[in-house]
């Protein structure tokens, strides 16, 4: 058997230098074992190995129960083997099987990498999903897969359907959306595009459904849970998804109608009954489950990433729903203005340990910017307040619409910016971490356009630049000799550190250098990473490795918050690396020493020593 060519061609051995793969191809033990073989015993032995399935399968079995089923190239037994515990499921063959065993210490060293890493970080949320599966209910139907959830057979019609003939079929089958097939992919028609694209636009019934329809519709797995469906929808704003069997075809649609039983608290519910509210007091206290809601999500094993995601268009949805109940009692601004998340509201990164910031800008007209403020004055104090009902406290750093400084015409933004990037300052060097990160949320005015072509120029500016470089060096993570995590000396977080501060936002701020420095918009972390990456300026394993680390710290500073609220106590951003199980230390241990190397590659750049 050609050993290492097989290992090179899966995870986490697929990323690895050949001398390495090499390496662990020769440490190889080979067993062989008959079907019916239990290999791993539940609560039994620690693993040994990092097992490689070569030929056969595998069952994951929990309490009798099968979770799973690994075939050829698949891996198991690492996380037993690393944090030298007993295997939380049994793992017998399911036909007979050859396995490829790979010792702890050459096993260590690929999972010691960008890959390793996200090899591992999938190994711990398909393990939290599974505990998870374990705890609920047979009825508990946030865990349903959505294929369950299909209640009607597939109503479909030919493309070249007029959209009145599609009504009447939709009226006769009671449904709210059809399906239709055309050049080997599916669109698909709803009420709600009858209505917004057809009625709204004054076209006639005879047009055609092809005309009109959203092509190609994004589709979902049947054995999707049901609770990431539901995040899917919240994220993307739609309100129906065709689902796919096994070979990839469309069974039936899922609707939010669906999904809104789940919970009274799931983040769809908890959206649409913010946008309900009839006044500020209803729209706080809807706001006010939202830890609730996360914390459900947290449970489900959901992308964690994604769960910010969430936090953030929720908060988004209060926002506009405070807005535009202040506009109701006080009328129309004066002229065209745009609400702007900044920070971390602005790349949709919010957890539950957050505060605000924003700012307002507005097309002034060429009339004086003071005549224009007490309406947006008024309007910054009003959201603000809301938001600090909700739970959602105020900048230390002011930087909020509430104050003055924050609310300016968009061309005043404009000139601020190319004034920071001309020389920081100090009022430059304290916001250049807020107000670069900038996303429209209400308003007409389309300001991120503006401000976009002004941060498109950055290049152009090399202070600019190193002076963003130097803000990703501000803190370093918390890595120490002999491969411990640095913790805090004394004070009332003694024994703990920051996952945030130490991790979390060191990412971004390199991502925002790498991005920013290449003339780059993007403003989500790994969006900039992302494109940073294709336009050449960090590498494609600095990349891959920043990514997964990201994902992990947020892993970690998810469940500290959700063990918070459960236990009734404020969140915070300090985790106890003690309270930790051994996988999820070693996680983040590999995360933060990939943070510190990418860190290095920063300060080389700038000719400066890393912190």
């Amino acid at each position: 058997m050609d050993v290492a060519g097989f290992l090179a061609r899966h995870p986490p051995f697929d990323a690895l230098e050949p001398d390495s793969v090499a390496r662990a191809a020769a440490a190889v033990r080979i067993e062989y074992f008959p079907a019916g073989t239990v290999i791993l015993a539940q609560q039994g032995e620690p693993s040994r190995f990092l097992y490689v399935v070569r030929s056969g399968a595998v069952e994951l079995i929990d309490e009798g129960r099968v979770l799973d089923l690994l075939g050829e190239g698949e891996a198991f037994g690492h996380p037993s083997m690393l944090s030298g515990e007993p295997p939380t499921s049994t793992v017998r063959t399911h036909e007979d099987t050859i396995c490829y065993l790979i010792p702890h210490q050459v096993a260590e060293e690929a999972l010691a990498t960008p890959t390793g890493l996200a090899f591992l970080g999938a190994t711990l949320r398909e393990r939290i999903v599974h505990a998870g599966e374990r705890r609920a209910e047979p009825s508990d139907p946030s865990l349903a897969r959505v294929g369950a959830l299909v209640r009607r057979e597939l109503v479909s019609c030919p493309p070249e359907t007029t959209v009145a003939e599609a009504a009447r079929t939709m009226a006769e089958h009671r449904v709210s959306a059809l399906l239709i097939r055309k050049d080997g992919a599916w669109g698909i028609l709803t009420d709600r595009d009858l209505r917004t694209r057809v009625l709204a636009a004054g076209l006639g019934g005879d047009v055609t459904v092809a005309s009109v329809m959203t092509f190609p519709a994004a589709t979902i797995p049947f054995d999707t849970m049901a609770a990431e469906v539901l995040l899917a929808m919240l994220e993307g704003g739609f309100h129906h998804f065709p689902v796919t069997d096994t070979a990839g075809q469309v069974i039936g649609v899922v609707t939010d109608t669906d999904l809104m039983g789940l919970e009274r608290r799931s983040p769809f519910a908890l959206k649409s009954e913010i946008e309900r509210a009839p006044d500020v007091e209803a729209a706080v206290a809807a706001a006010r489950e939202l830890p609730y809601a996360v914390c459900a999500l947290v449970d489900t094993g959901a992308d964690p990433v994604g769960v910010g995601h969430v936090v953030g268009v929720t908060i988004d949805t209060l926002t506009r729903r405070l807005i535009e109940l202040f506009v109701a009692e006080r009328g129309e601004a004066p002229v065209p203005w745009a609400w702007l998340a900044l920070g971390s509201a602005a790349r949709h990164e919010q957890a539950l340990h957050t505060d605000q910031d924003h700012a307002i800008a507005y097309e002034a007209g060429g009339r004086p910017e003071d005549d224009l403020d007490p309406w947006f004055a008024a309007l910054g104090e009003h959201v603000t307040a809301g938001l600090e009902a909700a739970g959602i406290p105020r900048c230390n750093g002011d930087a909020m619409a509430a104050n003055r400084a924050l609310r300016r015409s968009v061309e005043s933004w404009a000139t601020a910016f190319r004034g920071w990037m001309q020389d920081p300052g100090v009022e430059g060097s304290v916001l250049t971490s807020i107000v670069f990160d900038y996303r429209r949320v209400a308003g007409p005015l389309d300001a991120e356009d503006v401000l976009d072509a002004v941060v498109r120029t950055a290049p152009a500016y090399p202070v600019f630049l190193r002076h963003l470089g130097r803000r990703a060096l501000d803190a370093s993570p918390p890595t120490g000799f002999f491969r411990d995590l640095v913790v805090e000396a004394k004070g009332e977080h003694a024994g703990t550190l920051d996952v945030k501060h130490r991790g979390i936002t060191i990412v971004g701020n390199l991502a925002r250098a790498w991005a920013i420095g290449s003339g780059l918009t993007e403003k989500g972390t790994l969006a900039r990473l992302r494109a940073a990456a294709a336009a050449g300026r960090v590498d494609e394993e600095t990349r891959a490795g920043l990514e997964e680390a990201f994902r992990a710290l947020w892993d970690v500073r998810l469940a500290h918050h959700c063990r918070q609220v459960r236990a009734g106590r404020p969140v915070d951003d300090f985790v106890d690396p003690g309270a930790l199980g051994p996988l999820s230390r070693r996680q983040m241990k590999e995360a933060f020493r990939i943070i510190a190397r990418a860190q290095k590659l920063v300060a080389a750049d700038l000719g400066v020593s890393p912190r």
